[in-house]
């Protein structure tokens, strides 16, 4: 999130749009063109959400490197890796995530990566987890999902999984 937060900067003072950072963090898991809709009309300005949120995507590249794991979700999926099926559900887009997955030596540990572009409702709606839970043959009742937001917390609530704050583990 932090190294997200750095192309938001960049994105909307570009096209002169307000978006504080405590705002920003209650939104995570929307994906950026949602954003980008909600904040153009908040502010009367003119834009098109598809096309700055691309910019708001191409914006993270150059900052992509400075994304650290969490370090205590890495261990539990090292620990579990061929034992039991896992998943990405994210809020993020493809290609981004499969190439930070790619970079952060992690691609390989998940049996399915699931975009915001693969399900129609996003978080706080669990269709994200559902999915995830689908391609990988396991119940939702028998998952757990690990989040790093209050929209993403919600929306694993509302799958019937585990859930598990990040921002607790240290």
């Amino acid at each position: 999130m932090p190294v997200h937060w750095l192309a938001w900067q960049e994105v909307t003072q570009r096209h002169g749009l307000h978006f504080p950072e405590d705002r920003f963090y209650s939104l995570g898991g929307v994906p950026s063109w949602q954003i980008i809709q909600m904040l153009s009309q908040e502010q009367g300005v003119e834009l098109d959400p598809h096309a700055v949120a691309q910019e708001k995507e191409e914006a993270f590249f150059p900052h992509m490197h400075r994304v650290e794991p969490v370090a205590a979700v890495i261990d539990i999926v090292r620990a579990h890796h061929g034992k039991l099926p896992m998943a990405v559900a994210t809020g993020g887009v493809k290609p981004i995530i499969p190439d930070l997955l790619r970079q952060l030596d992690l691609l390989h540990y998940f049996e399915a990566v699931v975009t915001s572009e693969d399900v129609i409702h996003q978080k706080p709606a669990p269709d994200i987890f559902l999915e995830a839970a689908r391609r990988i043959g396991v119940d939702p009742l028998k998952c757990r999902a690990y989040e790093d937001t209050d929209l993403g917390m919600q929306a694993i609530r509302a799958a019937g999984m585990e859930a598990v704050d990040v921002r607790m583990m240290g």
